[in-house]
């Protein structure tokens, strides 16, 4: 069983992030969080009963946020009550400006075996403008500091089409992400809300980004250079090397069942979806009453089925099995989206060869095009 835990604190809100965090909780809320979380826990395990965890993610927000006994705490609290599969994979994601030797050899001995690493960028100025609270200095001191406490399963993001970013800006943050060497690197292409201060600026004229073409270059020279270094590009934008892919994320991608826990957590469960309250008096207030907090919950019809299990299974290279879905469906792929398929296939985005519908080189920066033809 797949399980994620959101841990929705931070130091500060960068100025691009719209994810459900929050900057300057007292210690105080915090403990309240996880007490209610700990609740959260007892009550959906006794609910649903699922197997012991293959993957355990914990993602935020900055997770590592929180002191070493407290992640300790959160990941044996998910040990005694789910039951943790010898071997599982459990990622922590981690900015680099929070981390101490000790709080990692304390994820070490918890079982945290995969780090993900916000890095973001290796340029200083970059990361200033970004509102991060750490440097490119701070990323190779955590990245040190992680494979001495015996991490052999480090990711690295990074973001691309920054303002004022330029190509070479991008391509010495390439350079210097692989002679870390890590085992993962995931690539991401800025992408503002206008919930966030940058997009609010974007909305206002105020804010200077490169333009369209170079961020697909940008995007292409991440794909060359990484798979000269070695990188197998499994996920649009993902890159492992071999035997590292992120087990988690691919239960994700290939729409298996998962269980999300934590203020905003979401959960896919045997044709169900649901979201926890995003405000954390909200999810707080729900378990000490003791009730799960599901702020939103939805039965997915069968065609919904098919449309994510396609879209979601078109974001890896290998693309979509045709045998495999006339197994899951019962029907042919063909036959519920042949004329979609056609006009992606003629229009040079999506091809099917060897038993499987995968995208094409030319459709990878149009992605989101062949999404939705399956919503």
């Amino acid at each position: 069983m797949h399980l994620y835990i959101h841990l929705p604190f931070c130091l500060k809100k960068c100025n691009y992030c719209d994810f459900i965090s929050y900057a300057g909780i007292p210690r105080g809320q915090v403990r309240r969080y996880l007490a209610a979380l700990f609740k959260e826990m007892e009550l959906v395990a006794a609910r649903f009963q699922p197997r012991k965890i293959s993957t355990l993610y914990l993602g935020g927000g900055t997770p590592s946020y929180l002191s070493g006994e407290e992640l300790l705490d959160i990941i044996e609290r998910v040990r005694n009550i789910f039951g943790i599969e010898e071997e599982a994979e459990i990622t922590l994601e981690a900015n680099p400006g929070t981390l101490t030797p000790k709080k990692l050899e304390l994820l070490r001995l918890a079982g945290v075996n995969r780090l993900s690493l916000g890095a973001q960028s290796f340029d200083d100025a970059l990361l200033k403008a970004m509102g991060r609270v750490h440097q490119a200095k701070d990323i190779y001191q955590a990245f040190y500091w992680a494979r001495e406490a015996g991490f052999s399963n480090i990711n690295l993001d990074l973001i691309y089409g920054l303002p004022g970013q330029t190509f070479s800006q991008w391509e010495d943050t390439l350079n210097q992400a692989i002679k870390l060497y890590p085992e993962h690197v995931s690539t991401y292409a800025l992408e503002l809300s206008i919930d966030t201060p940058w997009g609010r600026r974007q909305m206002l004229g105020d804010l200077l980004l490169p333009a369209e073409e170079e961020v697909l270059s940008m995007y292409g020279l991440a794909c060359q250079k990484l798979k000269e270094a070695g990188f197998e590009h499994y996920e649009i934008s993902n890159f492992a090397r071999l035997g590292f892919k992120c087990r988690h994320n691919l239960s994700y991608w290939e729409n298996q069942d998962y269980l999300g826990l934590g203020a905003a957590a979401a959960s896919h469960w045997r044709g169900k979806r649901w979201q926890n309250e995003i405000a954390i008096e909200n999810y707080c207030r729900s378990l000490e009453e003791g009730k799960l907090p599901v702020a939103e919950e939805e039965e997915l019809d069968r065609r919904q089925k098919m449309g994510e299990t396609l879209f979601l299974g078109l974001r890896l290279r290998k693309g979509i099995s045709l045998k495999e879905f006339k197994d899951r469906f019962g029907e042919e792929l063909m036959s519920v989206y042949g004329p979609e398929i056609e006009r992606l296939v003629s229009s040079g985005l999506v091809e099917i060869r060897e038993g499987r519908m995968v995208i094409t080189e030319k459709g990878l920066p149009l992605a989101n095009e062949v999404f939705l033809a399956f919503v």
